[in-house]
């Protein structure tokens, strides 16, 4: 079947993926749901990805992906320059991001010449959302930093009960993170959390929408824990979150 840096022609040159067995690519990798539901498997870890929601690969990551009964995914390749911050970044539904892969479902390019706009595009989306607001690091700590991993995607796990999962006591993972990242874990989490929220934002997504995929349970919670964090009024951020925060 012919392929192209865009995903696996088939159909009339429609560009998508059905899924396929574990592997890994030399460059930078999108996965993105166009419609339906999908499962994939990276570095070990499992992420369920909804319609329009996608997740980030960094180049060598063995992933795998299982698409459900009439959905459909597509599996961009992207400019060696556009690394995620970390190998598993997860973007959940960015408007910018679904505008380019419509965008692109539609032209379904099958030349280099004619993919390279689009992969242009998305490199420009990707650079402009994953820029991070509220600075923050990983822990380097082999287990800290797993948990890390794990508190972000279980946003309503206690520490207590992350560090038992871990095999450590909560004391020992509060000062690897202050140790390691100059803060304790709950900021760590908020923050982290928050630019996920900033992410969403910057990508043209409404506040509620943007809490939701940081895990949020209400907008009201998301903007009073950015007004704590960046010092801008509640009422600010209500108005214009992408302008008063900077842009």
């Amino acid at each position: 079947m012919p392929t192209t840096s865009l995903g696996t022609v088939v159909a009339e040159n429609a560009i998508r993926f059905l899924g396929h067995d574990t592997h890994q690519h030399d460059e930078p990798h999108l996965v993105y749901v166009v419609t339906g539901n999908a499962r994939l498997t990276a570095d070990g870890q499992e992420w369920r990805l909804g319609r329009h929601e996608a997740l980030w690969l960094a180049p060598r990551v063995p992933h795998a992906l299982r698409i459900e009964p009439g959905g459909m995914a597509l599996g961009p390749l992207l400019d060696p320059a556009d690394q995620p911050r970390c190998r598993v970044q997860p973007l959940g539904a960015v408007p910018a991001l679904t505008e380019v892969m419509t965008t692109a479902l539609g032209a379904a390019p099958t030349t280099r010449e004619q993919v390279e706009p689009f992969r242009q595009a998305l490199g420009r989306v990707l650079r402009g959302i994953s820029r991070q607001y509220f600075p923050v690091v990983l822990p380097v700590h082999p287990a800290v930093r797993a948990l890390a991993r794990e508190a972000l995607r279980t946003p309503s796990a206690t520490l207590e009960s992350l560090a038992e999962r871990h095999r450590m006591s909560a004391r020992q993972v509060q000062r690897v993170f202050l140790d390691e990242t100059g803060l304790p874990f709950t900021r760590w989490r908020n923050r982290a959390r928050m630019n996920a929220a900033v992410e969403h934002l910057r990508g043209g997504g409404e506040l509620t929408a943007a809490a939701r995929a940081a895990g949020y349970a209400t907008r009201a919670g998301l903007l009073r824990g950015l007004s704590r964090e960046s010092g801008v009024p509640v009422s600010e951020l209500a108005t214009d979150a992408v302008g008063a925060l900077g842009g």
